[in-house]
């Protein structure tokens, strides 16, 4: 490990951190949390899921057997707090990952008031159990780039910066913002909990089949040998491996153990300037050399969506070490190996880890596009 903990070390995250250490981890069933779960247990964690059952099929939690080696795995509603608290307390974790949510934009349109439910209340739900918890001294509180007010300016917001949201996905992480920041200031901070909440940008990655993203799109329509349809080429967004925010939370969660009065506030995780491509940039790429991978733009009416919004990631930088390690390219051409290996039926779990070892043995760099 010495090598990989080395590089690791240099974005502020020590793998040795981790060894048996008793992680409760929300929303361990979606795409990120079954990325995030596979690191966990890399480094030696001890992790305890609890979340719904996978909303896709296929899902990545299913095709990389991520619940192998979880130490607890529990289907249940995130609104529940009784069980939540069971499972919490059963769990005795020292630290406490948030990724359970209502994530898609377009959904939080058909579906407003369960997307309130899930990301504010949800959120309140689950902190609320902390409160129950003694053994808890750390929780990260994952949000969304989005619950910024989003003025589509040139340059990136700050974690100081005022939050909002046209959308009610957008609204609803601002309004996790305000529970996080509550029950810190109100409960968990003189309960000797520390609590920081996490802002990340548009994530890419293998294992991903959600509705209406813009990459399990393409390769549902790569695969079906159709041309797919594009509402917004020209939006910009600022696109991410799923590995680069995982690393930054899980530096984010060392940092709250280790320095838990400098790290329980707000941080951004996101992408340097190259990596702020175009929807039909991305379509570009990942078209070429491919018999289908075509695309068209499809002229209707849609619900708003931003098409502009940046990071300003100076905080986490500065304060934790965390740097991107792939730019936009080699993010990409990464996700595109992983779905032709998911294609060919491959081990699955094994490209996963290898793509984590492939990430944590990289260097951190300037990134020329």
């Amino acid at each position: 490990m010495g090598q990989r903990q080395g590089s690791l070390e240099k974005l502020g995250m020590n793998p040795s951190f981790w060894q048996n250490k008793s992680v409760f981890l929300t929303g361990h069933t979606g795409f990120k949390g079954s990325w995030l779960s596979l690191w966990l247990q890399k480094m030696g964690a001890k992790v305890h899921g609890y979340a719904l059952a996978p909303a896709t099929d296929p899902s990545l939690f299913e095709v990389a057997r991520v619940q192998d080696r979880l130490a607890g795995h529990q289907i249940g509603d995130l609104l529940d707090v009784e069980a939540l608290t069971r499972a919490l307390k059963a769990a005795r974790p020292k630290i406490v990952l948030h990724l359970a949510a209502q994530s898609l934009v377009r959904r939080s349109y058909q579906q407003p008031l369960q997307t309130y439910a899930t990301n504010v209340l949800g959120t309140a739900t689950l902190l609320e159990a902390v409160r129950a918890c003694s053994d808890v001294a750390a929780v990260v509180s994952v949000t969304s780039d989005k619950c910024y007010d989003n003025r589509e300016w040139l340059w990136g917001y700050r974690e100081i910066d005022g939050l909002g949201g046209h959308d009610p996905y957008s609204s609803s992480k601002a309004c996790a913002e305000l529970v996080t920041a509550a029950y810190r200031s109100s409960f968990l901070e003189a309960a000797g909990v520390a609590v920081a909440s996490a802002r990340a940008g548009n994530v890419i990655g293998g294992g991903d089949w959600a509705e209406d993203r813009l990459l399990p799109d393409f390769f549902r329509a790569l695969d079906a040998g159709r041309t797919l349809e594009v509402r917004h080429p020209e939006a910009t967004r600022p696109w991410q491996h799923v590995l680069e925010p995982l690393a930054g939370y899980l530096a984010l969660a060392q940092k709250l153990v280790e320095s838990p009065r400098s790290a329980a506030q707000a941080w951004n995780f996101g992408p340097g300037e190259e990596s702020e491509r175009t929807v039909h940039w991305i379509l570009d790429y990942l078209g070429r050399g491919t018999p289908a991978g075509g695309w068209q733009h499809v002229q209707a009416q849609h619900p708003h969506e931003a098409r502009m919004l940046k990071l300003d990631s100076c905080r986490a930088r500065d304060l934790l070490g965390w740097m991107p390690r792939w730019n936009i390219v080699q993010a990409l051409d990464r996700t595109r190996a992983w779905h032709e290996s998911w294609r060919a039926r491959a081990d699955m779990r094994q490209v996963c880890n290898a793509q984590i070892d492939d990430y944590s043995n990289a260097g951190t760099r300037d990134h020329a596009g």
